[in-house]
């Protein structure tokens, strides 16, 4: 496996990233699987696939923050993001594990592997809850969310590290779909920030995953022109 520690300009260009490293496995030939981190510069909501822009936020709240509002191309809620969070990205290959022959299977798979390396440094508390979160004490500190095509699939949640979840508050309604162990919790009731430095959870991961090797090659003709014609646009940030 392949390891990318990059974080590009713009937030849009991150999500782009990652839609253009699977497609760069499925579509045009890299058999290499990959770990990708990155690391927000700046503050930006981002809803699921087919997350709902009027109900899943405070748009005018957002817009006032001047916090833009992207969509990504995976499932899941809505979520808020910026310094002091670390995303993580895997991009699997489907046909080499059993595990990952469906969303379920997945889910557990990985989400076992992810709280088994995180153990040695945060000790045995963690918990997997509503399917792919991972939570200490009741209070959660890492959300995922996975996008399938064929061949290979993109697993990537995010570490809340030292995050202004008071922030959170303020441009996001507790959503109404919800695990049941959230029992309608406030953000600050809900969320917690592990406060380790990044390049501890990167090692582990790491360690976890197989991942020494630099990935040198970037898909970089089609992370811009997923800019351009997605991420950047109207049309496919508020399209639900």
């Amino acid at each position: 496996m392949k390891v990318l520690d990059l974080t590009l300009p713009t937030p849009q260009h991150n999500l782009a990233c990652e839609e253009a490293l699977i497609q760069w496995c499925e579509e045009d030939g890299y058999e290499d699987e990959i770990l990708r981190f990155w690391e927000p510069r700046e503050h930006f909501a981002v809803l699921g696939y087919s997350g709902k822009v009027n109900s899943e936020l405070n748009l005018i709240s957002c817009q006032d923050l001047c916090v833009p509002v992207l969509r990504r191309c995976s499932g899941g809620g809505t979520v808020l993001q910026g310094p002091g969070c670390l995303n993580y990205a895997l991009i699997l290959r489907i046909p080499d594990r059993e595990a990952l022959k469906g969303i379920t299977e997945t889910n557990a798979f990985i989400m076992q592997r992810l709280k088994n390396a995180l153990e040695p440094i945060l000790g045995p508390g963690i918990e997997i809850q509503g399917f792919s979160d991972l939570v200490l004490g009741r209070l959660k500190f890492s959300g995922n969310a996975q996008y399938r095509k064929r061949r290979f699939l993109l697993f990537h949640g995010t570490f809340l590290l030292r995050f202004d979840i008071s922030l959170m508050e303020k441009l996001l309604p507790v959503p109404p779909k919800q695990p049941p162990y959230r029992q309608n919790r406030s953000h600050g009731e809900f969320l917690t920030n592990l406060n380790l430095p990044a390049h501890a959870i990167k090692e582990r991961l790491k360690q976890a995953w197989g991942a020494a090797d630099e990935l040198k090659d970037l898909p970089v003709d089609a992370i811009e022109r997923l800019v351009r014609e997605r991420y950047a646009k109207e049309e496919w940030n508020a399209k639900f």
